[in-house]
């Protein structure tokens, strides 16, 4: 038995996901939104988180998988439901350690067979996202200065991306304005919509 843990904002969405995966006798699913994840996996740990890297709040999940430590006893695989055209959200699922690349705009039959591939420990890639995965090696942006965009453009002021970051406000500025540079950017909301155009965001 697979057991996973289906991370999504969305009620209806959640349980749409939860269904399709629960067809699969040999999974068992359960689900959380915004903020239980850490709660649900200390309760009983999954074998694979599935998330949608478009859904509000997904970040958390990649936040999570981060956080792992390489020795820990249970680290579990992640499956991410994404976008071709979305090379920075593929990026950050690289770097959290995502082994299961599914198109969220294509077929879905194949989901519960992902789920079980990588929980033996293998790796899958939609052959539509093949492309976009490679283009995601060539973000200019670092890690946290993504991250710090992604903030502002959330219209989160330079102290209050410092309280969320634990970093200094003269940190956070020192990231918003490598972000314009590196971007060819005139100013910080122009870095905000090349990002997104280009899919970092």
């Amino acid at each position: 038995m697979t057991t996973v843990l289906l991370v999504h904002a969305v009620p209806l969405w959640r349980a749409s996901l939860a269904c399709l995966l629960s067809t699969d006798p040999r999974i068992r699913v359960r689900t959380s939104d915004k903020g239980g994840l850490r709660g649900c996996m200390a309760e009983s740990p999954a074998d694979v988180l599935v998330a949608d890297l478009e859904c509000p709040h997904s970040m958390e999940v990649l936040t999570f998988m981060e956080s792992l430590s390489p020795a820990a006893a249970h680290s579990p695989a992640l499956v991410v439901l994404a976008r071709g055209d979305r090379a920075g959200d593929l990026r950050r699922a690289g770097d959290a350690g995502a082994t299961g690349y599914v198109d969220k705009l294509g077929p879905v039959d194949n989901l519960a067979a992902v789920v079980h591939k990588v929980a033996d420990g293998g790796r899958h890639i939609d052959e539509s996202l093949a492309f976009g995965l490679l283009r995601a090696t060539d973000v200019p942006l670092s890690p946290r200065e993504l991250r710090v965009l992604a903030l502002a453009a959330e219209g989160e002021s330079v102290s209050s991306i410092a309280n969320a970051l634990h970093l200094a406000s003269g940190t956070v500025r020192n990231y918003l304005a490598a972000a314009i540079r590196k971007t060819g950017a005139r100013n910080r909301m122009d870095a905000i919509r090349l990002s997104r155009d280009f899919g970092w965001l």
